[in-house]
This record gives structure tokens, sequence and C-alpha cells, in this order.
């Protein structure tokens, strides 16, 4: 790996992982009860919200507030 790559790459620990992983999986049932019509845009959005409150994912904070598709 490069020295430019590997100065760009970001070291996650075990809980940010973690953190990471709880927001995406729970992300993805609040998208696939919007995609069934169960829940609106905005009470995805409000999920959303709650989610990066609780998990404060390093990562899932770039995604939030991203178009769906």
């Amino acid at each position: 790996m490069s020295e430019a790559v590997s100065k760009a790459v970001m070291e996650v620990s075990k809980e940010q992982f973690r953190a990471e992983r709880l927001y995406l999986m729970s992300l993805s049932v609040a998208k696939s009860m919007l995609k069934k019509g169960v829940i609106s845009e905005d009470e995805y959005s409000e999920i959303d919200t709650i989610l990066l409150k609780k998990y404060r994912p390093t990562l899932g904070t770039l995604l939030a507030g991203k178009p769906l598709i």
C-alpha cells in the first residue's frame, strides 16, 4: 500500500465498528419500512436522527441526509 493511501485509511476500533454496524442495520429496517409504505419520509428522517444520536457512527454521519435511492 502506498504511503498516500495508508494515510487516508482510518483505523476503526471494535466499538466504532460495532456502532457503524448497528446504525446501518437499524437504518436498513427503517428503509425497508419506508419502501413498504409503513412509515413516511418524515418518520424515516426522524428515525435516522434518533439512530445517529444513539449509535454516533463515524462513517454513518457522512451518509445522513443523503437521498434514499
